[in-house]
């Protein structure tokens, strides 16, 4: 009977084939537990790949479970019993497939993940031997940063061994991360050795360039200099990833040498890179993270940034940091205050966009968008008096050709014919197309498409479609570390110098660019229209976001904020009134218990 039910689920499309299995091999060695084991098994392992950490017994139990067939599930705590009673669950640090933590189901490994990540924070976030010197650090702090929040984020890295920096589009992160160093590099021992790094290439390259153009005013420059990487990296190149990214270099009985780690895009980061992360970083190496809260989760199972910072919560701060932070920078953070010190003190959000004008605009859209505000955000998106914002009703599906069409030939064309970088890279980032999915009539394979036909047609690319034609975009979906090209590293296709054939011409940390040869990339697709999910780490100056003609479970909150604040300057959104309302009604939910562990326990922690 057990096995028939994971047929049944498997033949359905309920579960995947790795769930499938999982369940089997559980199910198998729990006989006398029947089909709970076994079903729990399946539940979590198919969570994961949908972006959750764990399973909370309570959610699914007596009916709960969304998108299956009925099934006989018994309570909460009857589960909780049964699975208790398994060999092949274990509680928390037991060696066993599943571990049981309170209501929480986990594969094993993403229990450690996520134990190993709020042990880590929370040594970093309490270590008081962290703290550089107080005496000159009040006029150090205001000659670098004459920015109220700025200063707070600048004390609260040289207080402890871990700040955060949280803010949206234009609220200056990275500029504060390279001012946060300065007050570092000037506080600290001579020896200083700072990592740059970023979970994809783009925004490696986007952090390089902010850091490498920052010139101190409180220490020598090549004191500063001296202390800085050659350039910007990813994650994976920081640890040492071996081929296919399942061994690393640096680990915890082998650390990283650098004193400082700053890590942009960490909305990005999955549970467990970030884990690697943290076990790889030397006693008393300081930890400096970037990145917007609000923005999209990793694509991997973890809501890492999120948890930290404990979306939907008020800001707050102990008292000692309240007091401190006053004696240290002549301001005082706003929000609440909690009796004990924890990993809140650790946490600044900058609220300031020096982008985005006031009073209407990319700014203020995504604002409305993260409070669930639908109703106000369609009507700034249908009349900003910035002009910077603009909602068009979907067109219909035989219409698309047409309206892109039209949208397109107002702004393509002008590709560079030479190899220069600036040249190129203002080019890649002029504008873009983005989707919410990849299939569908208004998904990434059908817009792609369209729009190529329609460049062919009007003489804007030349060559032969399906082919390496100069101008050609092309966004790389698979890791290849031999070569340090990385999924949603986006290149364009240009005739090679002196008749040496076509290339494709990725950016690098340093300004330049890589010719890759076409037959040496990694699995790679056409990309003048990318999912949402593949900007992520990216701006460009203009956004032309399509939604689906339907309400889509991956059309949330969080998805239309990212893309929305893709833009810089323009954003124009194509779609229905009715899916655009739903969308904003709906939040990312991953379950995991490292904002319970970091935090206490939450409103968001069942």
């Amino acid at each position: 009977m057990t096995s028939e039910i994971f047929d049944d689920l498997l033949r359905g499309g309920v579960i995947s084939d790795l769930d499938y299995h999982f369940a089997r091999f559980v199910a198998a060695r729990d006989p006398e537990g029947g089909i709970l084991p076994g079903l729990a098994a399946a539940l979590v392992s198919r969570s994961r790949a949908e972006g959750h950490v764990c399973i909370d017994l309570r959610q699914w139990a007596e009916g709960g479970v969304r998108h299956l067939p009925a099934l006989p599930l018994p309570s909460a705590d009857a589960w909780r019993r049964a699975l208790a009673a398994s060999p092949v669950v274990g509680a928390p640090g037991e060696k066993r497939p599943l571990c049981l933590d309170g209501w929480r189901l986990y594969l094993r490994r993403y229990w450690d993940y996520e134990r190993k990540v709020a042990e880590g924070l929370l040594a970093m976030a309490l270590d008081g031997t962290g703290r550089l010197g107080s005496e000159g650090l009040k006029g150090l702090i205001g000659t670098v940063f004459p920015d109220g929040e700025r200063r707070i984020a600048a004390f609260a890295a040289a207080r402890r061994r871990l700040v955060v920096v949280t803010g949206g589009p234009g609220t200056g992160k990275t500029t504060t991360a390279a001012g946060i160093l300065e007050v570092l590099i000037g506080l600290a021992p001579p020896g200083q050795r700072v990592a740059l790094a970023a979970p994809t290439g783009k925004a490696s390259v986007r952090l390089q360039e902010v850091v490498k153009g920052f010139r101190p005013s409180t220490v020598p420059v090549e004191v500063f200099e001296r202390a800085m990487p050659e350039g910007a990296v990813t994650i994976h190149r920081l640890l040492g990833a071996g081929r296919g990214g399942c061994s690393f270099r640096f680990h915890r009985a082998n650390p990283l040498p650098h004193t400082i780690v700053v890590v942009d895009e960490a909305s990005m980061v999955d549970l467990a890179l970030f884990s690697r992360l943290l076990d790889a970083l030397g006693p008393g190496a300081r930890l400096i993270l970037l990145g917007d809260k609000d923005q999209l989760a990793s694509v991997e199972a973890g809501s890492v940034l999120g948890d930290i910072c404990n979306i939907g919560a008020r800001r707050s701060y102990s008292a000692a940091f309240r007091r401190e932070c006053l004696l240290g920078t002549g301001r005082e953070p706003g929000g609440d205050t909690k009796e004990d010190e924890g990993v809140w003190d650790c946490i600044v959000e900058l609220t300031k966009s020096r982008r985005f004008r006031e009073g209407g605009g990319i700014g203020e859209l995504g604002r409305l968008i993260n409070l669930g505000k639908a109703r106000e955000a369609l009507d700034l998106a249908k009349g900003d008096p910035t002009g910077a914002v603009s909602w068009r009703d979907l067109p219909p599906e035989g219409d698309l050709a047409a309206a892109l069409r039209e949208w397109l030939l107002a702004r393509h064309g002008g590709i560079p014919a030479s190899t220069d970088p600036e040249a190129l890279g203002a080019f890649l980032n002029r504008h873009r197309v983005l989707a919410v999915t990849r299939e569908g009539p208004y998904g990434v394979y059908r817009l792609n498409v369209v729009i190529e036909t329609l460049l062919f047609r009007h003489g804007l690319v030349r060559g032969r479609r399906g082919e390496w034609y100069p101008g050609r975009i092309v966004l790389i979906t698979q890791n290849d570390y031999t070569l340090g090209l990385f999924n949603g590293d986006v290149g364009i296709a240009l005739e090679g110098p002196d008749g040496s054939g076509p290339g494709v011409y990725f950016p690098s940390p340093d300004g330049t660019l890589r010719r890759i040869p076409p037959l040496r990339l990694p699995a790679h697709e056409t990309a003048f229209a990318t999912t949402v999910h593949k900007s992520q780490g990216s701006e460009c100056d203009e956004v032309l976001f399509i939604m689906p003609d339907r309400d889509v479970p991956i059309l949330t909150r969080e998805l239309v904020y990212t893309a929305v604040t893709r833009a810089r300057e323009k954003c124009h959104i194509w779609g229905r009134e009715e899916v655009f309302q739903r969308a904003l009604g709906r939040r990312i939910d991953r379950s995991s218990g490292l904002r319970e562990a970091l935090w206490g326990r939450t409103d968001s922690s069942l």
